[in-house]
């Protein structure tokens, strides 16, 4: 049963993790952008925690090394995503696209959108990789992977076309984003985005079924967990579902939050739908 309550708590921390950065960087959103930046000031104890913790589980590789190591990269994403979503690390370009840009220039401007954000995870990415690999626990260095690939990806697919966009928790800092996405049937990402993460999904369940001690078997189920919701998340990009109902309800309600979600530019079904 112990790998079943790893994956139930991979679920847990995805859902609860997520909802509580979304229920700080929308409370900081009502009192300003100096509230957002001490959102993201206060914060920083989750990153330098999640660097220690890093840092002590790469040679641990037992059962609580495995979840320290998941736990300690999920805090150092999470501060960066807070980061981006306080709007205080994004990128240089914080103003809607024109409509009827040409291609080139459209993906200019929404690169610009996120290049601090995006410059931040790579680095991020780069020192985990020096620091993590060939270690004795890696389950750590693969969840910031998954995490980093499953992003890109998801960025990816919304510059695109996507079916499904989900603006609801956007806040006041990236409002902007939205006019450098598109709505469309399919892109021609999107298939490789959902086969790339099955297979990492097949390829963790091949090595949970080999795992030979109990650290294995941890760290395989919360890499076969997390690597399943970000296959879940890029599959709403296409169902219709209401996956915002799992944390609204976490979420201060805001009546004057304007509906952006008509704004975002239809694509026509040309060369990258499917």
């Amino acid at each position: 049963m112990t790998p079943w309550i790893a994956t139930l708590i991979a679920l847990f921390v995805w859902w609860f993790a997520t909802g509580a950065i979304l229920m700080v960087v929308k409370y900081a959103d009502r009192s300003g952008p100096r509230a957002r930046q001490f959102a993201t000031l206060g914060g920083l104890p989750m990153m330098l925690l999640g660097i220690w913790g890093y840092e002590v589980s790469l040679t641990d590789t037992s059962a609580s090394g495995a979840y320290i190591a998941f736990l300690s990269a999920l805090g150092i994403w999470g501060w960066i995503e807070l980061a981006f979503l306080t709007g205080v690390i994004s990128g240089p370009i914080q103003k809607p696209c024109p409509p009827n840009v040409p291609e080139w220039e459209r993906f200019l401007r929404a690169w610009g959108t996120v290049a601090f954000h995006e410059i931040l995870l790579v680095g991020a990415l780069i020192i985990i990789l020096v620091d993590g690999w060939g270690a004795a626990n890696t389950f750590g260095m693969w969840t910031f992977i998954i995490l980093y690939f499953a992003r890109v990806s998801a960025k990816l697919n919304l510059y695109f076309g996507v079916p499904k966009i989900n603006t609801e928790f956007l806040p006041t800092a990236l409002m902007h984003l939205p006019s450098h996405f598109r709505i469309a049937r399919l892109n021609w990402v999107f298939p490789i985005s959902v086969s790339a993460l099955t297979f990492a999904v097949a390829c963790w369940l091949e090595r949970l079924h080999a795992a030979t001690t109990t650290g294995e078997a941890i760290g395989f189920s919360l890499l076969t967990a997390i690597t399943a919701l970000a296959l879940l998340e890029h599959w709403l990009m296409v169902l219709p579902l209401p996956d915002e109902r799992l944390w609204r309800w976490m979420l201060p309600q805001d009546r004057s939050a304007p509906k952006i979600q008509q704004k975002l530019p239809r694509r026509h079904e040309d060369a990258h739908g499917l």
